[in-house]
């Protein structure tokens, strides 16, 4: 069983760790036989359907029941911890769920939340997110594909999206267009595309070290109701940048997961294999480096937990705290694992053993949602703009 000592901590309330146990059970009872690492489309779809009918997606879909609700991000944190830890496509599985419904949930109008929330949180429906372009990736600003108004009643959407997430299998997707209300970021609005919508195509299916399905997504003269809008025109930045901001700190709990996953590795393999005649652990050199994992581990979880709390306490922007706990977490977790490994030797370069699978799952979070340099940037500017803010007092 993995460490969940730190639910002790004051961040949590009595419903986390009820919340945290049961999920925990679920997911090593359930997820183990739902993946076939050959079928990565079928392995989720058979995820998004069994975490819904668990019930589990509602952690991601808050409101999906008709009720007014908001995210709890520390819930999320969580439920990304204990499913990376179990598989990273688990967690996939679910964060897309959650991150392809965010801005409906955070901005959406009562008929789209009506209509596109149910079925996802249900687990009967994909969600998608479509924000990264060819050439606006970290720089939001810079998109190209734009939507023109058609009429009084729709817009045609006209570009390029791609990296993006559930592209492929997803039913629907979060697509963030140029509409020119006002010059760069100001200028963007948020549309919900259902799959199915002629002039969009996926035009390329894309493989990565760790398969999900990923993809890029070509808009040609797609039309979609005016209605379809998430927020107000001009909103777009706005949405995308609050829906990330509740959804950063969980990329830094996934890694934690995979961290913790590879420390448990590690632990296991030091106490059995032996070297020289003892177990490997009581070499000086393994103790320092289960040391090292253990504080980079703990280190990581307070950072998370921190901008988890501090957001459902109220705050209304946790940029700092998201971009350091996201950063923190998948840079130390990359070293914890890269760690494990090497307590393996060459076992842990081997293909089907699992901290091979981890050194593979943990790269690409160091990137997502905003690479390790631009939360430096972010963090660094939010520093600059209090210290101004502090001396102009």
């Amino acid at each position: 069983m993995p460490d969940r000592s730190f639910l002790s901590w004051p961040f949590f309330e009595e419903r986390h760790r009820i919340f945290a146990g049961a999920l925990t059970v679920w997911a090593r009872e359930n997820v183990p036989q739902l993946i076939d690492h050959h079928d990565v489309d079928g392995s989720c779809r058979r995820l998004v359907a069994a975490l819904g009918e668990g019930g589990w997606l509602e952690a991601a879909v808050p409101g999906s029941d008709g009720e007014e609700a908001r995210h709890d991000v520390r819930t999320l944190c969580i439920a990304r911890e204990i499913l990376a830890y179990e598989s990273g496509l688990a967690d996939f599985a679910f964060a897309m769920q959650g991150l392809g419904t965010g801005p409906i949930v955070l901005f959406g109008s009562p008929e789209l939340k009506q209509r596109y929330l149910p079925p996802v949180g249900e687990g009967t429906r994909i969600a998608a997110f479509a924000l990264s372009e060819p050439e606006a990736g970290s720089d939001v600003a810079a998109m190209a594909t734009t939507g023109t108004p058609d009429g009084n009643t729709h817009v045609r959407l006209v570009g390029v999206k791609t990296w993006i997430s559930n592209g492929g299998i997803a039913d629907q997707y979060v697509v963030f267009a140029r509409t020119g209300e006002a010059p760069g970021a100001r200028g963007l609005s948020a549309f919900v595309v259902d799959a199915d919508t002629p002039g969009l195509t996926i035009e390329e299916r894309i493989e990565v070290v760790a398969p999900h399905p990923l993809a890029t997504l070509r808009f040609e003269n797609c039309r979609v109701p005016v209605e379809r809008r998430v927020g107000a025109p001009g909103e777009g930045f706005k949405i995308a940048m609050a829906t990330l901001d509740v959804f950063r700190s969980t990329v830094g709990a996934a890694a934690l997961g995979l961290a913790r996953r590879a420390l448990d590795e590690g632990l296991r393999h030091a106490s059995t294999r032996k070297l020289f005649g003892a177990p490997l652990g009581d070499l000086q050199l393994t103790q320092a480096g289960l040391a090292d994992m253990a504080t980079g581990v703990d280190t990581s979880a307070l950072l998370i937990y921190r901008a988890a709390w501090t957001k459902d306490a109220g705050a209304a922007r946790v940029t700092r705290e998201a971009a350091m706990a996201k950063m923190h977490a998948t840079e130390s977790a990359q070293a914890v694992i890269d760690r494990a490994v090497q307590i393996f030797g060459g076992l842990g370069v081997t293909k089907g053993v699992k901290v091979e699978e981890l050194y593979r799952e943990i790269r690409a979070l160091r990137i997502y949602e905003g690479a390790t340099e631009v939360q430096k940037v972010v963090i660094a500017r939010d520093l600059l703009k209090a210290a101004s803010a502090q001396a102009a007092a």
